[in-house]
């Protein structure tokens, strides 16, 4: 692990290279189910396709998600995360109840964004929830402490006024169990912050009667006026059985990000090899396939890119030469 242990690529001094020395980097990423998982596993399938050449083996693993991803990057325990554009920005400035104690986290830095992801809210088609204000009184799974959709409803219902007495029970579900426990009437509704299609929406529309609840009113319009990452957003109808209408809601964006003690030519390699063939990347999963690299390289980015992305986007004219 680079973090930990700032190993650095062996190259020769000569003017031929010799055969590099293997080191891995591991990428965080959410729930197998979510996209999170296919999006760390899309980045290093196309690292790993060279990895004989530049030495580097990328590797995913399978986390709780953003904040988990966050603090595992601040200690060391990873060399890369994925993570929602919101929390990105407050581990950044050291804000909200996530990241206040600990204080910002100067040493994160971006590498690229990605898809856009939209707050979700599943229930069972026989509850009587059709509205963010119906899910009062109701069994409701707001997500795992460690996942960015349990920090966003946190802060939806301190907008709202509720706490977790708001309703009749209050369930901590990760990603993988949200789907079968509303098709099993374990609980009435579940919140997902994800990136669409999803695994674990198919699942739920597939597997029970669930519908796809509209998000919007007065505490959204708040939402987006005090914190400029998140933005309206749409969930395309008929993506899911039984949700033949689009659904608004809002949304943010998925962001790669690494630290500052990640050597710059790891990361460069890393975003050589995905932009190089974008194409190849875009069709490896289905919320990918609108991605633009000028939008990457800029949108939801809340720390500076880190010098070996910064040097790669310069050289291919995606962002002005800081240095011209």
């Amino acid at each position: 692990m680079f973090v930990s242990s700032l190993v650095c690529l062996a190259f020769s001094a000569s003017a031929e290279m010799q055969t590099p020395a293997m080191t891995t980097v591991t990428i965080g990423t959410g729930g197998v189910t979510g996209v999170y998982y296919p999006a760390g596993g899309a980045v290093c399938r196309l690292v790993n396709r060279q990895r004989s050449e530049h030495g580097i083996r990328c590797a995913v693993r399978a986390t709780g998600g953003t904040i988990f991803n966050l603090q595992s990057l601040r200690s060391g325990d990873l060399d890369l995360g994925l993570a929602q554009s919101d929390w990105h920005f407050h581990a950044v400035q050291g804000t909200s109840s996530s990241f206040s104690d600990v204080g910002p986290d100067t040493g994160l830095r971006s590498v690229f964004s990605l898809h856009s992801e939209a707050f979700t809210v599943l229930a069972r088609a026989d509850s009587d929830i059709h509205s963010l204000d119906d899910l009062s009184g109701k069994r409701v799974n707001i997500g795992n402490p460690g996942s960015g959709q349990y920090a966003t409803m946190q802060m939806l219902m301190a907008l709202k006024g509720w706490g977790l007495d708001e309703f009749s029970e209050v369930n901590t579900l990760g990603a993988v169990e949200q789907a079968s426990a509303l098709c099993d009437n374990r609980i009435d509704a579940t919140v997902y912050t994800v990136g669409h299609p999803s695994g674990v929406v198919q699942e739920a529309t597939t597997t029970c009667d669930v519908r796809i609840i509209q998000v919007t009113g007065e505490v959204v319009e708040t939402l987006l006026a005090e914190h400029p990452y998140y933005r309206l957003t749409r969930i395309p109808g008929g993506l899911y059985r039984g949700n033949d209408r689009p659904v608004d809601t809002f949304g943010l964006v998925a962001t790669l990000v690494t630290h500052e003690l990640v050597p710059e030519p790891v990361i460069y390699t890393l975003v050589q090899s995905v932009f190089d063939d974008i194409d190849a990347f875009r069709a490896l999963h289905p919320a990918f396939s609108e991605l633009d690299p000028a939008e990457m390289v800029q949108d939801a980015l809340t720390a500076p890119l880190h010098p070996g992305a910064l040097r790669y986007y310069e050289e291919q004219g995606l962002i002005p030469d800081q240095d011209g």
